[in-house]
C-alpha cells in the first residue's frame, strides 16, 4: 500500500492516479523494467544536502545529476549527495530509499529535471520498493511546486 500520507494527500486533492504493483527491485532502472515503465517516465528522488539543507532532486531514471551544473544553476555554494543516515528518519511512512518526490509532504525543498515537465505522466516509487503512482505531470506540478532546473 503506497504511503498513507501520500495517498491520503493525493486523494484529499482530488487527483486521479493509479498504483503500480511490481516485484521488489531497488535501483531507478530495475523499477521501471520490473513495472514497465519508460525510463523517461519514472522519476527517482534523490537526497541531496544543499549547503547543508536536506532537499529531494528528481530526474528521470536514466539520468545521473551533475552536481557542479546543478550547484551554478540554483547559486549554491555546496551540494551534495545524503546518505541514508541523513535521511532515514524523515520519511517514516516508507521503506529506505523509495520516498516520493513530494518533498512538500517532509518539509523540504523539491527541485525538478527540467526534461520531466515535458512529460504528461510520470511514475514515481510510493513509499515501497514493490509500488509505484503514476499521475499527470501537471497535477505533480501543481501539488508540489518544484522547482524546475537542469540538474543532468
Amino acid at each position: 500500500m503506497p504511503a498513507r500520507k501520500l495517498r491520503e494527500f493525493l486523494d484529499n486533492n482530488e487527483v486521479k492516479y493509479v498504483i503500480i504493483i511490481h516485484s521488489p527491485a531497488y535501483t531507478a532502472l530495475e523499477i521501471a523494467a520490473a513495472a514497465h515503465v519508460r525510463g523517461k517516465d519514472l522519476a527517482k528522488t534523490i537526497m541531496v544536502r544543499i549547503d547543508g539543507k536536506m532537499a529531494m532532486a528528481v530526474l528521470p531514471a536514466k539520468y545521473s545529476i551533475d552536481f557542479d551544473h546543478f550547484r551554478k544553476k540554483i547559486g549554491a555554494d555546496r551540494i551534495e549527495l545524503a546518505t541514508e543516515a541523513e535521511f532515514r528518519d524523515m520519511f517514516p511512512d516508507c521503506e529506505v530509499g523509495a520516498m516520493p518526490p513530494f518533498g512538500n509532504l517532509y518539509g523540504m525543498d523539491v527541485y525538478v529535471d527540467e526534461t520531466l515537465t515535458k512529460n504528461e505522466e510520470i511514475a514515481f516509487n510510493a513509499g515501497s520498493h514493490s509500488e509505484l503512482i503514476r499521475l499527470n505531470y501537471r497535477d505533480f506540478e501543481r501539488l508540489v511546486k518544484p522547482r524546475m532546473v537542469g540538474l543532468s
